[in-house]
């Protein structure tokens, strides 16, 4: 190359120019590898393609025998390109045989050739192909004839990408980027669902691809990256919102990489070479996963989705979008697909179109999930790899009861996978037949199958599912998807529709809990902790802001006017807290009088057991309120202390392990001792196995995702009730012989033919 600036834009202007040429593929890339050849100088120029198979196979050589083309072919890992392939890193060698892992193909004729200069074809980061420069003299290329040949890549990857080229694969074959792949993570939430991906933090394709201006392409980039770091800056000054711990760690990596000179020059570099300036970000951010991927530092490995997110954030200044366009453009069958969501952002995508979710983080009580499941969408989770691998548009499956996906899943398995949901959509009709029979155990015993909701989205479940009502409605997730703090008339509307909904039946409200996990961007009063699950969160917060939970209260105490209300306090800890709280209630219900509104006919007030003081004094506890409520998962989280976040956690102890079942018993018990009602609304009662144990110990009354109660029901009608009590009696407080709680309950229910 003998111009460092004119060579590589020469090329691209080139290359250009081929692309919207009404060529045939395969004399496009003809075209191509003898103007690249030309350019650089080099008397050899071939590109290999990844199959499906793990086999790179010769599509184009200017210099070789051209019959060796489609028919040359080494394995992922073999020879000199299948080394490049492997590791996506590029190989610069001035005796190419004497390295150890050439490998000689006779019908090539590339004998002759030492100088060997190799380069991935990467998209994303994922290697598509390999594009190769030789010549006879030895010699070492120079960096300036690697950049132009990566950049050179890049655009070839663009055309494998288009799908160009499949017409030139052999009947049989398929090239490696439609190449079918699955993935096994965990069960968050069952069903499944056939659709195609939406990346929750989507690539942005750029198409734009070569420069007219290179000056003002670097001016745009400049401002760019401005823009970001100013961006970045802000949120690390900002006190209002808990950037500790680890989210303080993932934005200073961001402040690292857009504040680092090298990365900066890599792009001024590839827009100098004739790349627009997104382009250049696409390039560099591709180079730069590829290397990540391949290093075996775990840390390092995690930092690269710290790039990636840097990246996309940098290509979205450039191009002038936000996430919301990608919302708006969404396929009627999308299943989105993230590394990590808050609840709030599945939320923004409508519920309408929404058919899985694929989580690569994430356990079964993050609140993502809980949202996820009232929404009646399968979720896998702890599924790695699915985000690099999976493309906007991609057909997928998601099977929520295995905690499986299949991207691009062949038309067999599609098939199998259809009949499955109709199969599922079957059983849901068996269901639907159970909503109006009476909720009893097969020996007559009454049971409460309540729902879980949230939002007015929820509230047409409540007929369809056959719930007895409502037995946590979580008031926070109304604040969770505001922009700012919903005024006093939209709560009292929201609650207000929501027990319209119920018509009759009961709802109990809990007050918003907020703090922990859940942050309210707009909040000015959160504190930045070390361990927010612990920390400043549910009544602690309001409490100590009562303006926040008075607004609540009163609208609550209006929306229920002449009605019923069911009021729970989220996270006591105390029964001093209690005495606060109906304090505050009580100020608000003279306040209300005062003014002559319509009162409810009733108030109770209850509270979460969530936190194990509680449990040294249930009997206290009982009598101070009307009812009580087990939040299994804090509850479980704290007796165990293990973070329901922690994905290394995530299924490391059993919620139907003895000693969490004990604990359980000894609250039903205290509840019935006391002649207190006694409800769980944590995920424990969703899944029939561990609601058939909650009936054993003594719930009478449980709450679920909508989607669980057909299932649960299905169970409780077939369920012998006091022969479960006696199991327990001689299995609980047995001393463990090694059988886990969990198999024993199994085979009692193999046992009864119980349906699970």
């Amino acid at each position: 190359m003998r111009d460092t600036a004119g060579g590589p834009r020469v090329l691209l202007k080139r290359l250009r120019e081929l692309m919207q040429e009404p060529l045939e593929p395969q004399e496009r890339l003809d075209r191509i590898v003898r103007d690249i050849a030309s350019n650089m100088v080099a008397e050899v120029c071939s590109l290999y393609v990844l199959r499906a198979d793990s086999v790179l196979e010769l599509y184009a050589t200017e210099g070789l025998n051209p019959k060796a083309v489609h028919l040359a072919q080494l394995r992922l890992g073999q020879g000199l390109v299948g080394t490049i392939a492997a590791s996506a890193r590029p190989l610069n060698l001035s005796n190419a045989q004497e390295h150890p892992a050439f490998q000689y193909l006779p019908e090539t004729g590339e004998e002759i050739y030492h100088s060997f200069l190799g380069v991935p074809v990467l998209r994303a980061g994922r290697t598509l192909g390999v594009l190769v420069v030789q010549n006879k003299t030895m010699r070492q290329y120079r960096e300036d004839e690697i950049e132009a040949l990566e950049t050179t890549a890049m655009v070839i990857a663009e055309m494998i990408a288009t799908g160009d080229l499949a017409r030139l694969t052999r009947p049989g074959l398929e090239l490696d980027l439609t190449r079918p792949a699955s993935f096994t993570g965990l069960s968050f939430n069952e069903g499944v669902g056939l659709g195609h991906v939406v990346l929750h933090e989507p690539r942005i394709v750029v198409t734009n691809l070569f420069n007219e201006d290179s000056e003002e392409e670097v001016r745009r980039l400049d401002r760019s990256l401005g823009s970001l770091r100013l961006s970045i800056d802000d949120m690390l000054e900002r006190r209002d919102v808990a950037f500790e711990g680890e989210h303080r760690e993932v934005l200073e990596a961001y402040r690292m990489f857009a504040n680092d000179r090298g990365w900066v020059r890599r792009l001024e570099e590839a827009i100098r070479n004739g790349l627009t300036a997104e382009a250049a970000v696409e390039k560099v951010q591709s180079d730069m996963r590829a290397r990540m991927l391949h290093m075996t530092d775990p840390y390092l490995r995690e930092r690269m989705s710290d790039f990636d997110d840097l990246a996309n954030r940098l290509l979205r200044q450039l191009m002038g979008r936000g996430p919301e366009d990608v919302a708006a453009s969404l396929p009627k069958d999308a299943i989105i697909v993230a590394r990590s969501m808050g609840a709030a952002e599945l939320l923004d995508y409508p519920r309408d179109k929404l058919r899985g979710l694929v989580l690569e983080d994430g356990t079964a009580t993050s609140h993502v999930v809980i949202v996820a499941r009232a929404m009646g969408i399968p979720v896998a989770g702890q599924v790695k790899g699915a985000v690099s691998m999976a493309e906007n548009g991609d057909a997928i499956i998601v099977d929520g009861e295995e905690g499986t996906i299949h991207l691009r899943p062949q038309s067999d398995l599609e098939a199998a996978y259809a009949e499955k949901v109709r199969f599922r959509a079957r059983r849901q009709e068996i269901y639907r037949e159970l909503r109006n029979k009476p909720s009893a155990t097969k020996d007559g015993v009454a049971v409460d199958l309540l729902m879980n909701a949230g939002l007015a989205v929820d509230l047409p479940q409540l007929s369809e599912s056959g719930a007895a009502g409502i037995g946590l409605f979580r008031t926070e997730l109304q604040f969770m998807v505001a922009s700012t703090f919903p005024r006093a008339e939209a709560q009292e509307r929201l609650y207000r529709d929501v027990l319209d909904a119920a018509r009759g039946k009961p709802v109990t409200f809990r007050t918003i809990d907020i703090g922990g996990d859940k942050v309210l961007p707009y909040f000015k009063g959160v504190v930045q902790e070390e361990n927010p699950a612990l920390g400043w969160r549910a009544i602690r917060l309001t409490l100590d802001r009562p303006g926040l939970l008075r607004t609540q209260i009163r609208a609550l105490l209006k929306a229920c006017g002449g009605r019923e209300l069911k009021l729970m306090l989220p996270m006591v800890t105390e029964l001093s807290e209690i005495t606060q709280a109906r304090e505050i209630i009580d100020r608000e219900v003279r306040h209300l009088s005062r003014f002559a509104h319509h009162l409810p006919t009733s108030l109770k007030l209850g509270a979460m057991l969530e936190v194990p003081s509680l449990l040294f004094q249930l009997d206290e506890l009982m009598k101070a309120v009307d009812f009580v409520s087990v939040g299994s998962n804090d509850l479980f989280q704290f007796i165990m202390a293990v973070d329901r976040g922690n994905t290394q956690l995530a299924d490391r102890f059993d919620t139907l392990s003895a000693p969490f079942l004990r604990v359980l018993k000894t609250i039903a018990d205290a509840g019935a001792r006391n002649h207190t009602p006694v409800t769980l609304c944590g995920e424990l009662a969703g899944k029939p196995i561990s609601a058939m144990a909650l009936i054993g110990l003594g719930f009478r009354s449980i709450s679920m995702s909508p989607a669980s109660i057909g299932p649960v029901k299905a169970m409780l009608t077939e369920l012998p009730l006091q022969e479960l009590e006696d199991f327990f009696k001689d299995n609980l407080m047995a001393p463990v012989q090694g059988t886990p709680m969990r198999a024993l309950l199994q085979a009692f229910a193999d046992d009864r033919s119980i349906p699970l």
